[in-house]
């Protein structure tokens, strides 16, 4: 089932220009009030503020005077709609490269996206909302977002329920909007304005009043966006694509529906994309196929390698696994694929002399794994310069380079690091000995035999109260043959230098 979000960034012209100076406001830009004028016929205006000086009353169409006048500490500067409307692109295409193949700019203040089958890379639509709202405010963005079935619905709860974010229920119609105001539907400002003189005020009253009379009196535009959102018209999403990214494109006289003859003009895409690339000396990182159905709906379909390619079979391959999840309903008229990501990528001999050491290649392993389950799903693990067990390791890309790094030879580890230490209750004679018996998840084990203490100091650098903090590791074995890797906080004597709490931290195999 179809599924849009729509962000909206409610002071996105001042967030820009404060990203693009940030001396600006000097050491408080969010807690300045701010706006910027422009010219409207020949008024100066107020045309965008952010959210310091909407609290303090400001508001778009003020004279400029008044504005003035109302805060005396108020910062103004001049509006540039065109760097606006410049910087609103490079984030579309930003979040294009992240989130969705189908991504375009929503008016002056807002970004859509048809997130159809990509919510499950991101941990769920909640999960993706809040990621993308938090990543945009670590830049200094304020972002909303909702989710829902429509354009339409997504763009009116962005921008009047979500707080920060919205997720509607699937299937939701026009019931979810029978309660927001008019304003939430996309219309000209004149019509907003006659609608509230006739005393509409929401949705729902639109909803309950007959339509030929609307039709007669504000034309087709009105029925239109109130299909549009309530999901009884469909309304085409044009996905946004940069000025120089390598694509293809085939229309068909008559629309395809076969998931045989869709995989077929998959491959003949793939094979035009691949010698454009050649051409270019480069490889595609991510893929985007884009179906355009009859009834104006678009499918799109994502792959990601793992290496740049432009390998006709492997790239076929991905992209033919992912048919299924193509919805053709009546047939399907135009498909483009474009590269949305692309690398360097040198001509490499196929063929080794006999002396060379062949070496396997899990390239097309990890890019069918990863685009089943996700990119960020598919991991290994790299050591680290740390002493202490949880920060000697981190998740690295599966094809990364070696990171010139290695662990500890002198002192064996577990093959499986707990990812937090759990607390154990133990019989032990301290400071040195190890624990005669340890309880841990509601099961006693027996010690059989252990080998230890080593010692592991805190990394004073890092935090103050690591100073003199002790860990005590034992290897331990149990009676059934079970080892263990548990450790205790501190050593064993003076309590600066941890709680005397006993811990399990790892197994061996």
């Amino acid at each position: 089932m179809r599924r849009v979000v729509s962000l909206f960034l409610p002071t996105f012209p001042t967030d820009r220009l404060c990203r693009a100076r940030p001396t600006l406001t000097a050491d408080a830009p969010v807690d300045l009030p701010l706006a910027l004028l422009g010219r409207q016929q020949n008024r100066r205006v107020v045309m965008a503020t952010n959210q310091a000086a909407r609290a303090n009353g400001l508001r778009v169409g003020m004279a400029a005077a008044r504005a003035s006048a109302a805060l005396v500490e108020l910062i103004i500067q001049d509006h540039d709609p065109a760097a606006d409307a410049a910087a609103l692109e490079r984030l579309a295409i930003w979040i294009l490269e992240r989130f969705s193949p189908i991504v375009a700019v929503d008016g002056g203040d807002g970004i859509v996206i048809d997130s159809t089958g990509a919510d499950h890379l991101h941990g769920g639509e909640a999960a993706m909302l809040h990621r993308l709202v938090d990543r945009l405010a670590g830049a200094g963005i304020t972002a909303q977002a909702a989710v829902a079935d429509t354009w339409g619905a997504a763009h009116a709860l962005a921008r009047h329920r979500a707080d920060p974010v919205c997720v509607a229920p699937r299937r939701h119609g026009a019931d979810i909007l029978k309660d927001l105001p008019v304003a939430a539907l996309r219309l000209a400002e004149e019509t907003r304005d006659a609608l509230s003189d006739l005393g509409f005020a929401t949705i729902g009253d639109l909803l309950a009043a007959p339509r030929a009379p609307l039709v007669l009196r504000f034309g087709e535009t009105l029925i239109a966006r109130l299909d549009q959102a309530s999901g009884r018209r469909v309304e085409p999403i044009e996905p946004l694509r940069p000025a120089d990214i390598i694509e293809t494109h085939r229309n068909f006289a008559e629309p395809i529906g076969a998931a045989e003859t869709i995989a077929r003009h998959v491959g003949k895409l793939v094979v035009a994309l691949c010698a454009a690339l050649e051409a270019k000396g480069l490889g595609v990182r991510r893929l985007d196929l884009v179906c355009r159905r009859v009834d104006n709906r678009v499918e799109a379909v994502r792959i990601s390698t793992a290496r740049p390619v432009r390998d006709v079979a492997r790239l076929t391959r991905l992209l033919c696994d992912k048919i299924e999840t193509i919805a053709p309903g009546f047939g399907i008229e135009r498909m483009s694929l474009a590269a949305t990501l692309v690398e360097p990528l040198a001509p490499r001999q196929k063929l080794a002399a006999l002396t060379d050491e062949i070496l396997p290649d899990v390239a097309g392993l990890v890019d069918t794994i990863a685009n089943r389950v996700g990119e960020d799903r598919l991991y290994r693990l790299a050591p680290v310069e740390s002493d202490v067990p949880e920060r000697s390791v981190r998740r690295i890309a599966p094809l990364a380079p070696e990171t010139g790094h290695s662990w500890r030879a002198d002192w064996p580890r577990p093959t499986r690091l707990l990812r937090r230490p759990e607390p154990i209750e133990t019989m032990a004679l301290l400071p040195d000995h190890p624990p005669v018996a340890f309880t841990w998840r509601g099961v006693r084990r027996r010690v059989r035999t252990a080998d230890g203490p080593e010692r592991i100091f805190g990394e004073w650098w890092k935090r103050d109260v690591e100073r003199s903090a002790v860990r005590d590791y034992f290897q331990v074995e149990a009676e059934d043959g079970e080892r263990f890797w548990i450790f205790r906080a501190g050593n064993g004597e003076d309590a600066a230098t941890g709680s005397q709490r006993w811990f399990l931290h790892g197994l061996f195999a």
